[in-house]
């Protein structure tokens, strides 16, 4: 009896995750339909996290290529900042479906994802990476999101 409640979390377990990477699927090729070359958004992060007081950030890419990252003071994030490699993991909207997709594919326990109707890009994500810890949790809202030129 207990294998078979196995199996059978198994397969709803399964086929939930083949669900949302079938939406994760459907949206990348909307994103890449667009063809959206230049672009910007605001990203705010939220996690248990020092760089707080930073969010949101206004990214700004163009051809694949961050641009500008800039703090919700209007500064310029330096290369140099010891927060760069976690805003660089979400500074395109490529990189962004990358992580998501790592999330789906076994990188967390829990990941809830809404898309933009228009071009396909996330606009919140909720990861929960180890569903007994407290403080692991990751989320982001991608929202401002304009075409430029």
């Amino acid at each position: 009896m207990k294998k078979i409640i196995l199996l059978a979390l198994t397969l709803i377990l399964a086929a939930c995750s083949a669900g949302a990477s079938g939406e994760l699927d459907q949206n990348i090729q909307k994103w890449e339909q667009a063809n959206v070359s230049h672009y910007r958004y605001t990203l705010f992060i939220s996690c248990f996290c020092a760089f707080m007081n930073d969010m949101p950030l206004t990214m700004e890419v163009k051809d694949e290529q961050v641009v500008s990252i800039t703090r919700a003071d209007g500064s310029l994030v330096d290369p140099a900042d010891p927060s760069q490699e976690t805003y660089t993991r979400y500074s395109t909207i490529d990189r962004i479906f990358s992580e998501l997709q790592a999330d789906l594919n076994g990188g967390a326990d829990e990941v809830i994802a809404t898309y933009d109707a228009t071009y396909g890009h996330p606009v919140t994500i909720a990861i929960d990476y180890i569903k007994e810890a407290i403080d692991d949790e990751l989320s982001l809202e991608i929202s401002n999101f304009e075409v430029l030129e």
